[in-house]
């Protein structure tokens, strides 16, 4: 099945998407306005062919690698009407960033969502005969089938021979050694524009490494799907963690190379360091593009809608109530064996991505927030987090995990104000002054138009 897909994807993208894989080929357009005789045309035209051929049939030998197929959990539907727009990823346009990286040795930052069209990146750049000499993958691990916060270990890929470098693990940073032999680090994965989804902190020490140990990094961007609105209190230095690592507020409305600009532009690394930075931009796009991720970047995001819910039910992380892992939608509901009766119930079970959910096998009064909320959403809601306290009726302590809430949130005074029945405008207020000073900072980084 992967092959068909990948030839149907091949037969459509046409010779020319593959001209940047070889010096020949790069040529192409050039050669086809030459003075050159027709017959010496021809010759070279034949030569282009068969380079295609050899590429085509490299691509097919290598496809296995971070194949995203697997357990239907770690795939999300589509939103056709979202997918279908004019947007070009950074790594479809091959072109702007293979001249960098021809024959440099090179490591990728990636997952599951690495893919260009079917085709995963690593797949495309060793037909292309890149140089990869390790791969380092962030929270959820290579294939994002790990639990959230689940240690990963290092493993070695049967297809390729490469090393599989987790940098949640033991290390969060790549090592000095770990980069010794390599010359440029490509960073290419989807993210969803909150500042506690933790593949920001890795783009963090990443090029923190890549300053410290003078490499450059080739950010690949991909639209933001909550790329349209910023809101939440921004984070207080002393709450700064891995779920939370700068003075951003929780939903703050860049892609990750707006945002890895504004990490070297604010100096933001340790000890001010700055990275080489190269980000190759999306094409057609702006903030206020709708945009459907077409690979769950982590398994427990499947839909548009979990998506667009995970900045505000992610705050239940800190709580007792249940976001509904361990069900088929989790970030669309939430629950709680002690909540009086709501009308939904729903009853978590480990799978894979939440092999231990909270109240496993227990029968959960809950709330779907997919039927309660209008899409898209434009705010942070506080709503789910003040009728779960209402609905609880102090049967259990709400917040009960009150240092990783205070993480989460960036500050202690929302955990403050929820849990003294502050209202939804008066803490909006209490975020305005900080909202309207990142505003500030963020402009200076913007690729895109808002």
């Amino acid at each position: 099945m992967a092959s068909a897909i990948l030839m149907i994807d091949i037969l459509t993208m046409g010779r020319e998407t593959f001209l940047p894989c070889t010096s020949d080929l790069i040529n192409f357009r050039a050669m086809k306005n030459s003075v050159f005789k027709p017959a010496i045309l021809r010759s070279q035209s034949y030569t282009n062919l068969l380079i295609t051929l050899f590429v085509l049939l490299s691509l097919f030998s290598s496809c296995t690698f971070g194949s995203v197929n697997g357990p239907s959990d770690t795939l999300k539907p589509m939103n056709k009407k979202l997918i279908e727009n004019n947007v070009i990823l950074g790594n479809e346009q091959i072109e702007k960033y293979l001249p960098l990286i021809r024959e440099k040795s090179i490591a990728i930052v990636g997952n599951q969502t690495s893919i260009i069209k079917n085709t995963h990146l690593i797949d495309t750049l060793l037909a292309c005969g890149v140089q990869i000499k390790k791969v380092f993958a962030p929270e959820h691990g290579f294939r994002g089938m790990a639990d959230n916060g689940e240690h990963i270990s290092n493993e070695t890929d049967k297809k390729t021979g490469l090393k599989i470098i987790s940098l949640y693990g033991n290390d969060s940073k790549p090592t000095t050694d770990q980069l010794k032999d390599i010359e440029v680090i490509i960073y290419d994965i989807q993210d969803v524009g909150t500042r506690f989804y933790t593949y920001i902190s890795t783009l963090h020490y990443i090029m923190e490494a890549c300053g410290e140990n003078d490499k450059k990094l080739i950010v690949l961007d991909r639209p933001n799907p909550n790329g349209h609105y910023i809101d939440g209190p921004v984070l207080e230095m002393e709450f700064s963690s891995f779920v939370g690592m700068h003075p951003v507020p929780i939903v703050y409305g860049m892609t990750v190379g707006e945002y890895a600009q504004m990490i070297n532009g604010e100096s933001w690394l340790k000890n001010s360091v700055k990275c080489d930075l190269v980000v190759i931009p999306c094409q057609n796009y702006t903030h206020n593009t709708a945009y459907s991720v077409p690979i769950a970047p982590s398994p427990n995001l499947k839909t548009d809608q979990a998506i667009a819910l995970y900045p505000s039910l992610c705050l239940f992380e800190g709580t007792t109530v249940s976001m509904g892992r361990g069900t088929d939608r989790p970030f669309e509901i939430y629950g709680h064996p002690n909540f009086e009766s709501t009308g939904f119930t729903f009853t978590p079970t480990p799978r894979i991505g939440s092999k231990n959910p909270p109240f496993a096998n227990q029968k959960c009064n809950g709330v779907d927030c997919s039927n309660s909320t209008n899409f898209p959403i434009f705010q942070l809601d506080l709503k789910p987090l003040m009728q779960a306290k209402k609905l609880l009726q102090q049967r259990d302590q709400f917040i009960n995990a009150p240092s990783f809430f205070n993480k989460l949130a960036g500050n202690s005074k929302l955990k403050e104000q929820i849990e003294k029945n502050v209202s939804e405008v008066e803490i909006r207020n209490s975020w305005k002054e900080d909202l309207e000073n990142f505003k500030k900072i963020r402009v200076k980084y913007l690729i895109y138009k808002d």
